[in-house]
């Protein structure tokens, strides 16, 4: 009975965490979209409708302004709907009525939104649980260091600890020891905690602010060899402390935000040029359903995990969107800034087309990577 219980609690926990995902995920479309409607109400467009979700409405009211607020069913997209965007209409306030710089910042507006909205979740990120700079929790009593208690490491050989330009604590590390010549890798002093054997190098150069002042400081790195099941053999690091990411100061935090929702933005770039080169595969990328599997699953490890997600999915939101393929507002804008270039637009009925075509392939190939991870 205890047992069933405990399961019973278990899947109800993670039913949660799902359902957490959902609304991080529709939050997200929720502020792209109102982007889209922001920008549109205060260039005087026409909105017929503002849904949140898709689908049978489950709620529906009709504003003084004849607009109407929804929220439907699935709670996996939502959108904007402006009059005359996809057929003529007489309406001077119709959205292809309106000139086409006006039409360019609606266009634009829901990624814009979305970067904002990064840059905002990044600057929560670190100023309430810290990010890439790491703050020494605790040291352990078993291996001998200069490093101290409350010591936040801010750079590891000269190198500024910083996720923006992928100089993580642990990268430098590695690199740090990757680097030691033949002769640096001999000169070791062993060292036996817990019957495990460690080699010692005192040669690991930190910059450490201590009590408020830099100190630069030396440090001992170990390693030792461990086996895996197969018998493969990996040499592992070990500086004998614990760390917690570094909470940064308000001004801090206000200062690193911009740059690093950027960086989000920017490892989505790398992510998609990766994948158009061959560098990742299907395995590496998945659709709505996969996301917010990875979101409840890491939120449910540690819910700070879910504070990292939310300026990494409002960056890649952003990204995704600008991007000029069919039916993303990219595209929108492509057209729409051939059509100010010519004077006159492309047949409505093709971009129409375009776009419809665009939307299915889209939705295919979304479905397709999260059926594909249900199989790998």
């Amino acid at each position: 009975m205890i047992s069933m219980l405990a399961s019973f609690a278990s899947v109800m926990t993670t039913i949660g965490y799902i359902a957490l995902a959902v609304l991080v995920l529709l939050l997200m479309i929720t502020i792209h979209e109102l982007g889209h409607y922001l920008f549109g109400k205060w260039l005087g467009f026409k909105i017929e409708e503002f849904s949140i979700g898709f689908g049978k409405a489950i709620f529906k009211k009709t504003l003084k302004s004849g607009e109407v607020f929804s929220i439907r069913i699935i709670p996996l997209g939502g959108y904007c709907a402006f009059a005359g965007e996809d057929e003529d209409d007489p309406d001077p306030n119709a959205f292809n009525n309106k000139k086409p710089w006006k039409r360019l910042i609606v266009q634009f507006g829901g990624v814009f939104f979305n970067f904002i909205s990064a840059i905002i979740f990044a600057f929560i990120l670190l100023l309430c649980f810290g990010y890439d700079i790491q703050k020494v929790s605790s040291v352990d009593a078993d291996f001998q260091t200069n490093i101290q208690q409350n010591d936040i490491i801010r750079e590891i050989d000269g190198i500024k600890v910083d996720f923006i330009t992928d100089n993580t604590a642990n990268n430098l590390i590695n690199q740090h020891y990757n680097n030691m010549s033949d002769a640096e890798k001999a000169n070791y002093t062993l060292v036996t905690v817990d019957d495990v054997e460690y080699k010692c190098y005192n040669n690991l150069e930190l910059t450490v602010q201590r009590d408020g002042e830099y100190q630069e400081i030396v440090a001992n790195l170990y390693t030792y060899v461990e086996i895996d099941k197969e018998g493969n053999e990996s040499t592992k690091l070990v500086l004998g402390l614990t760390t917690t990411p570094y909470q940064h100061t308000f001004g801090e935090a206000i200062a690193r935000c911009v740059p690093l929702a950027a960086a989000f933005a920017w490892k989505v770039l790398v992510f998609l040029w990766m994948l158009l080169t061959g560098g990742i595969g299907l395995a590496d990328i998945g659709g709505p359903f996969t996301t917010i599997s990875t979101i409840a699953e890491y939120s449910q490890q540690n819910i700070v995990n879910l504070f990292v997600f939310l300026p990494f999915i409002a960056a890649n939101l952003a990204v995704f969107n600008i991007l000029p393929l069919p039916s993303l507002d990219g595209s929108r804008m492509l057209f729409t800034t051939i059509e100010w270039i010519r004077g006159k637009p492309i047949n409505r009925k093709i971009e129409g087309y375009i776009h419809f075509v665009g939307l299915i392939v889209l939705f295919a190939l979304v479905l397709f990577v999260d059926i594909y991870h249900l199989f790998i």
